[in-house]
């Protein structure tokens, strides 16, 4: 694995790339980096030339300018994959990752083959999106009130996210030395951005990249499911099953490894 330091406007983006293959960037959600993705990375790296990256400020990602803007963390991208390749890729972004990926695909189609979002917290698409919104204020209201570590615990529980809903090899991982101020950008800058984003589902429809709508099999009761549902109705396309819930990429690696795997094979014949 090779880890490397890119400057863009603003910001110095770590990134890993290992393996050998096509081009496959993992597009983290929620507070997590090239850490949280390094299971996953593992299980595809014997098909895919596998990259990972920190977002702009989080871990080893440092910043000048915090992301306000979705449309930001999709220029990160898009000078990350310039960086990389004159090729387009294929993307897996899940959660935050998810619509990063989406507004990097309708912002810069040249630059994707296949997406595949998981779970795009995409509120405007939702038939009332203000259950939802309401969830995310409530999270930044508990960070203001109480700190970063109750305000994640809060938005966990919201995603029902249930951390013994683990492959038996998936490792657990400790919080690390970073988590807090990790969470920090995340409750301060992510979770407005999102509120405030409007996904361009014309420029998606008329882009050459195929997008696939994906979600958690046993996620359906959790709102970012409906948004992947909404999607999938918005773009006329299928939505596809991915193993666990909203976090299933942490939890179920190898799984999630092969559907990914099995879902390109399939979108980018």
């Amino acid at each position: 694995m090779k880890e490397s330091l890119l400057s863009v406007p603003g910001a110095r983006l770590r990134h890993t790339v290992r393996g050998e293959g096509p081009l496959l960037l993992l597009i983290a959600g929620g507070h997590h980096g090239v850490e949280a993705c390094e299971p996953l990375a593992r299980h595809l790296a014997d098909r895919y030339t596998v990259v990972t990256y920190d977002r702009r400020g989080l871990s080893g990602s440092t910043t000048d300018a915090p992301a306000k803007t979705i449309a930001t963390h999709a220029e990160d991208v898009a000078h990350l994959l310039r960086a990389l390749t004159p090729e387009p890729v294929r993307i897996y972004g899940t959660s935050l990752g998810a619509l990063i990926a989406l507004e990097l695909t309708a912002g810069h189609p040249e630059q994707v083959a296949t997406v595949i979002a998981h779970e795009p917290p995409v509120t405007g698409l939702l038939p009332e999106p203000e259950q939802a919104i309401g969830q995310l204020l409530t999270v930044e209201n508990t960070f203001r009130a109480k700190g970063a570590d109750a305000a994640m615990r809060g938005f966990a529980a919201g995603l029902d996210i249930d951390p013994q809903d683990r492959e038996p090899d998936a490792p657990v991982r400790a919080p690390g030395p970073d988590h807090l101020r990790n969470a920090e950008v995340l409750l301060t800058h992510d979770l407005p951005a999102i509120r405030a984003h409007v996904l361009d589902t014309a420029a998606l429809k008329g882009t050459p990249a195929r997008v696939v709508a994906a979600a958690g099999e046993t996620s359906g009761h959790v709102w970012p499911h409906t948004c992947a549902a909404a999607l999938a109705d918005a773009l006329g396309v299928g939505l596809e099953t991915f193993p666990g819930g909203h976090n299933g990429y942490v939890l179920r690696p190898r799984g999630t490894a092969d559907r990914i795997h099995a879902v390109l094979a399939t979108h980018t014949s």
